[in-house]
């Protein structure tokens, strides 16, 4: 139930930005969360909304309590202010790494161009996640070790993708050791607090619902989701390609690839490591699990590495080359969308 339901409830922009898997964060954050695996007729497990992570609800229950809207309100309020903190955090960290040309740019590809940008201003966690994963990046970058340590740690009671952050800051905390020469417990513990907040999450599902694998019982029921190395991503491609099922089936199989393709660009330019293991991670949990293939695009919105070999090559452009390009790009982005928000039948 929780994919096929229609958007198409609500005619209105506003009624779109709550579609799908807003309306299980606005369950949780008016509702809480069961009290353990719900189950069908015939006692089989069902998908619930322990699949989902707890700040963004917390968030939105907050500031519906403090601002004493409505709950949706909120919901879209807590999601826009994420996104402008994303913007400042983006820019922040491509500003100190390649100037702020470079950051400028990347600002219209996160927010515009890439086609499911639409999804950083939906009821979804997606622009939370940026924000603190981003922002963990840039303390790092900055020297701010227990700073970005916390962030991580809210990172990780975002989304399980930040497994992919965590990794990242591994990898600055080996950099640090490496420079200094010596290790001291500032970076280790902004480590201890990038591992603790995924595990403590599943921990407590794990309690809630009476068995250690609770959150991974209910993805699988609810989604179909578990780690296959990327054979249901290779499956999806050979099906698409051969049969050429639907322009929505081609287009992302065609973005996928070019998301893999930017990666490993990123790789040859030699970009800072630990935002070059973070999205590489990002986009490795993405295809490597069996997500619906209409979602993965949307999974990779916080990914920002894949935009950044665009952005540095656009940064060495004349601005009338600039301007028409990231016009179109934004443009593609925007429409693209929009066309799976309104006319996609399925959750994005």
């Amino acid at each position: 139930m929780f994919v096929t339901a229609s958007a198409a409830g609500g005619a209105g922009v506003r009624d779109r930005l709550l579609s799908w898997d807003a309306r299980l964060y606005l369950g949780i954050a008016e509702d809480g969360y069961p009290a353990g695996i719900t189950r069908d007729a015939d006692g089989e497990p069902e998908g619930s909304t322990l699949a989902f992570f707890p700040l963004y609800p917390l968030l939105v229950r907050l500031a519906h309590r403090t601002l004493g809207s409505d709950m949706e309100t909120a919901a879209l309020l807590t999601a826009h202010l994420a996104f402008l903190g994303a913007l400042f955090a983006v820019h922040g960290l491509i500003g100190a790494l390649y100037g702020t040309r470079t950051a400028t740019i990347t600002l219209v590809l996160v927010a515009a161009a890439q086609p499911m940008a639409v999804v950083l201003v939906m009821a979804y966690a997606e622009s939370l996640f940026l924000a603190l994963a981003v922002g963990a990046l840039l303390a790092v970058r900055r020297g701010h070790w227990l700073t970005a340590g916390v962030l991580a740690l809210l990172t990780g009671l975002t989304r399980p993708a930040a497994a992919a952050l965590a990794l990242a800051l591994a990898v600055a905390v080996v950099l640090e050791i490496r420079r200094l020469d010596r290790v001291t417990w500032r970076p280790v513990a902004a480590l201890a607090l990038a591992c603790a907040g995924t595990p403590g999450y599943l921990l407590w599902v794990a309690e809630r619902t009476g068995r250690l694998d609770g959150y991974f019982v209910v993805q699988e029921a609810g989604w179909g989701t578990h780690w296959d190395f990327g054979a249901a991503f290779a499956g999806f491609l050979g099906d698409t390609f051969r049969q050429g099922d639907g322009w929505v089936a081609v287009s992302t199989a065609f973005l996928l690839l070019a998301a893999c393709a930017l990666t490993a660009l990123a790789w040859r330019r030699g970009v800072w490591p630990p935002l070059l293991v973070y999205g590489t991670a990002m986009l490795v949990l993405t295809v490597g699990q069996s997500n619906y293939y209409h979602s993965k695009l949307r999974l990779l919105a916080p990914a920002l590495l894949l935009l950044v070999p665009l952005a540095v090559r656009l940064a060495r452009a004349p601005r009338r080359t600039v301007v028409p390009t990231l016009l179109a790009a934004a443009l593609f982005g925007t429409w693209y969308g929009a066309h799976m928000l309104v006319t996609w039948r399925y959750a994005i």
